[in-house]
């Protein structure tokens, strides 16, 4: 599907069809596409150059907008991606630790750099790439050297994070405060505390990759909804408002670090370019308390609405349906701004797990929701993204498009899902 156009919370294809979009560039457009305020302020700032080079107070000001809403951000460092920023990131808490070692979590995706791609979520999960091949090496291309210093352990297995942290000297440990990489997987009770308890306790750098949750599912980011602090903060997606933009934030002892200051060496022409700063800027403009809390609605609204599709779909009890097709059991999760359909008989609390699910079902049933007209992300380990933009109408069609989506998927051969 080639797309012509985006209004609001829906697309348009190039053959005119109209599209539901829960996609929305994959998490960037939280007021939807072409936001007249947004578009606006490129307008504005496409008006006086598209790129000098050198530093401009848009930038300034965005950093110092990003520091209001997240403590843990003294210092502000833009690149053009969350693959640079993420990077930048993990060289950085090996310059200051003096360590190598750096942990991440099995589902986790910060980007494609070599060393970080080890078991990794996202798109490389969906296409299989970590089938078959050695948790050193999950796309062809990615030497086992480059990757030889991550370590992956399992989301929410604080045994396995115990146990790597005392045998390993960390730089660092890496996590998604609210993993949506293999789907929506929400910490579970203490495991965040854990991360910073073990973290302080063997002096390793705690970084959170806020790219996704990063002031889409609070207005502090998922620091906030859950109370952790980090040492450092890589931020992307909504702090660019849909153009190629991402960050790196921290203590301000760690940031100046960074080249010129510092040593530690990143650059980049187009980072903190004046058109991706003024669309950022914009965003954030909107993006009160008022508006979280209408996106928190509108999430609810959606998640509950396919919960109950699904359920009567699969049957209260998970027992079938009365015409004989067996129903597949659903699992949906959600938080303010994000959520996922997992296929699967139980609560997904891992990339195992989601791994687990029937995606085969969960495709069927995606492109049954594009036959009506919705815009899913179409893969297991993807999160969907309602938007401010989408109204009680968009949702009601989608819901009602969820439904017969459910109703045409064909009987399940055999249930799928998580062990026991």
């Amino acid at each position: 599907i080639f797309i012509a156009r985006g209004e609001g919370a829906e697309l348009i294809d190039v053959d005119g069809n109209r599209f539901v979009d829960y996609v929305c560039s994959w998490g960037p457009l939280i007021h939807g596409h072409a936001h007249p305020h947004v578009v606006t302020a490129v307008a504005n700032a496409l008006a006086n150059g598209t790129s000098f080079g050198a530093p401009t107070a848009g930038e300034v000001e965005l950093a110092g907008e990003v520091a209001r809403r997240m403590p843990a951000v003294e210092m502000l460092r833009m690149t053009s991606s969350g693959t640079e920023a993420a990077m930048t990131a993990v060289r950085l808490a090996r310059a200051a630790t003096g360590r190598e070692h750096v942990l991440k979590f099995a589902g986790a995706y910060h980007g494609h750099s070599d060393a970080l791609l080890a078991q990794a979520g996202s798109g490389l999960a969906t296409q299989g790439g970590h089938r078959g091949r050695s948790r050193w090496s999950a796309s062809p291309g990615v030497p086992a050297a480059a990757a030889a210093a991550t370590i992956v352990v399992p989301w929410n297995d604080p045994e396995a994070l115990a146990a790597a942290t005392e045998r390993y000297e960390l730089a660092a440990i890496l996590a998604e405060p609210l993993p949506a990489n293999m789907g929506l997987v929400p910490p579970a009770a203490g495991f965040l505390e854990l991360l910073r308890e073990r973290a302080r306790a063997t002096g390793a750098l705690l970084i959170l990759d806020e790219v996704i949750s990063g002031f889409r599912v609070a207005r502090g980011g998922a620091q906030e909804l859950l109370g952790l602090d980090a040492d450092l903060v890589v931020l992307g997606k909504i702090v660019g408002g849909g153009l190629p933009a991402a960050a790196l934030g921290g203590r301000a002892e760690l940031m100046r670090m960074l080249a010129p200051a510092g040593e530690v060496y990143q650059a980049g022409t187009l980072s903190g370019n004046p058109l991706a700063v003024a669309a950022g800027l914009a965003t954030l403009e909107l993006l009160d308390e008022a508006a979280y809390a209408r996106l928190a609605a509108t999430t609810t609204r959606l998640a509950e609405g396919l919960r109950e599709a699904a359920a009567r779909y699969a049957g209260a009890a998970g027992e079938g349906r009365e015409d004989g097709r067996g129903g597949c059991p659903i699992q949906v999760v959600s938080a303010t701004g994000l959520v996922t359909v997992f296929f699967s008989e139980r609560p997904v609390r891992s990339f195992a797990d989601a791994q687990a699910c029937d995606s085969a079902a969960h495709a069927a049933w995606c492109r049954e929701l594009l036959a009506r007209g919705v815009y899913p992300p179409p893969s297991q380990f993807e999160a969907w993204f309602p938007s401010l933009a989408h109204t009680d109408e968009h949702i009601e069609r989608t819901l009602e498009a969820a439904a017969a989506a459910f109703e045409a998927l064909p009987a399940p051969s055999s249930p799928r899902g998580p062990s026991a």
